[in-house]
This record gives C-alpha cells, structure tokens and sequence, in this order.
C-alpha cells in the first residue's frame, strides 16, 4: 500500500499546481468577461483588488509597451 510521502507531491509541486491552477481560472474568467477586470472577479467570487494583487503575483499582466520577441 501507498503511503501519503511516497505518492503526494511535494509541498513545491503543490505550490506549482496551484499557481498554474489560479492562472487557468483567471484567465478563463477574463475571457468570458471581455476581458473586465471588476467582472471577471465577480465570476470569481472575489474582489476587485484581491484579483488584481492575484494576477501581479502569478504574472498575468503583460506590460503594453513590451515587446513579445524581446525578454525583460
């Protein structure tokens, strides 16, 4: 039998999924929001400033003077 150490991830990998899990459902609430930053949080279930703090966390704003070819 398995035991929890040897089959779960490790607090890393966790950390990592869930940081990839949080990009997915923002970007998802983002596109059927048009792209509205109060309405998406909404969809969410959260406020404004917490999904703004959220998306500067995970890197989800992309800078518009930034050019795609070039890394910061």
């Amino acid at each position: 039998m398995d035991t929890p150490e040897t089959t779960s991830p490790g607090p890393r990998d966790f950390k990592a999924l869930l940081a990839d899990y949080e990009r997915q459902l923002i970007r998802e609430a983002l596109a059927s929001s048009g792209g509205v930053q109060r309405r998406a949080a909404g969809r969410l279930g959260m406020l404004p400033t917490t999904l703004h703090e959220k998306m500067k966390r995970l890197g989800l704003f992309e800078r518009p003077d930034a050019d795609p070819g070039v890394a910061p």
